[in-house]
């Protein structure tokens, strides 16, 4: 199994605001006053319209959809949350903590990957977990460590236990599991996203190991990345705070290697952690402090990767 595709999936928004339903425990979000939220949609649209630029510039495979307006979804720009695509053609959908998340799922999304040629032979559909109040937020919650077989999770009230061992087990992972905070008005409060504090590449990983309070847990988390033979980058929860740990590996022309971040992740990592990760892939960063301040996500949250065969 690969770790890492040349083709993406991403949103294009068409009334990206702060999400008022997700800002309940997602602590990244901020209110940025003044701004009307034309003007906010506005910077959204030129902050994703040069990232996928860049993308395409390297040879990434992007498949760009336009969100519409019949929906509310303010949040529709991070698809990874409902949708996973996997070699064998499966296609998993998620269940969304935030009502107006739930409309993101598009089926015509998946029309438009079989149009260019994906095969989906399977839908694995756990939507319905959300009529009991139970969720998983796709390689949101879950970062899957394709090559290893196993998947990393941070429970939250986004990523439960029961559903993510379920998940495991229908799609042959073995399970991680551990807690993960952040500090908010000096409280530990539970990080409401993996992928937030983490990122996992084919030969490193990136993880801010002292979000992981648990000693146990922690050390744990670290013997399963170092047991797989990668080169474990610790970052601190400042750099978490700039979404450092919000990385994505992913292959471009001639299947080169590169590693896709926020300028703000770029600019917050020292000189060491950067020729740390220069020794795996190259790095790309593209500006998204539009996009981070309200919607609380950042590069790798943008990016539903695409692992589907092809016909």
């Amino acid at each position: 199994m690969k770790q890492t595709t040349n083709a993406i999936v991403m949103i294009r928004p068409v009334a990206f605001r702060m999400n008022e339903q997700t800002a309940v425990n997602n602590y990244y979000q901020k209110v940025l006053d003044g701004l009307l939220p034309s003007t906010v949609n506005a910077k959204a649209q030129q902050e994703f319209d040069a990232f996928v630029e860049k993308l395409r510039a390297v040879g990434v495979d992007v498949t760009v959809v336009e969100d519409n307006l019949e929906t509310d979804t303010p949040d529709s720009i991070f698809p990874n949350n409902w949708v996973s695509f996997h070699e064998n053609g499966d296609v998993a959908l998620y269940p969304m903590f935030a009502e107006n998340r739930r409309q993101e799922r598009r089926e015509d999304i998946l029309d438009t990957l079989e149009e260019k040629g994906f095969e989906i032979a399977n839908i694995m559909d756990y939507t319905s977990a959300e009529e009991d109040g139970i969720f998983l937020e796709g390689t949101g919650s879950l970062l899957l460590d394709r090559a290893n077989g196993k998947a990393y999770c941070a429970l939250s009230p986004r990523a439960d236990e029961e559903l993510f061992i379920e998940f495991c087990e229908d799609f042959d992972y073995a399970p991680v599991i551990f807690e993960a905070f952040q500090t908010v008005d000096g409280e530990r409060k539970l990080i409401y996203h993996t992928n937030v504090m983490m990122c996992l590449g084919e030969t490193f990983a990136v993880i801010c190991a002292d979000s992981i309070d648990d000693k146990k847990e922690r050390k744990m988390v670290l013997d399963n990345l170092k047991d797989d033979k990668k080169e474990v980058i610790l970052i601190t929860e400042d750099q978490v705070n700039n979404f450092a740990g919000n990385m994505l590996e992913v292959r471009g022309k001639d299947d080169k290697r590169y590693i896709v971040m926020s300028a703000s992740a770029h600019q917050s990592l020292t000189p060491k952690q950067i020729s740390q990760l220069e020794n795996h892939a190259e790095i790309l960063s593209s500006s998204l402090d539009t996009i981070e301040a309200c919607g609380g996500g950042s590069a790798r949250c943008m990016m539903a990767e695409v692992f589907l065969p092809r016909a």
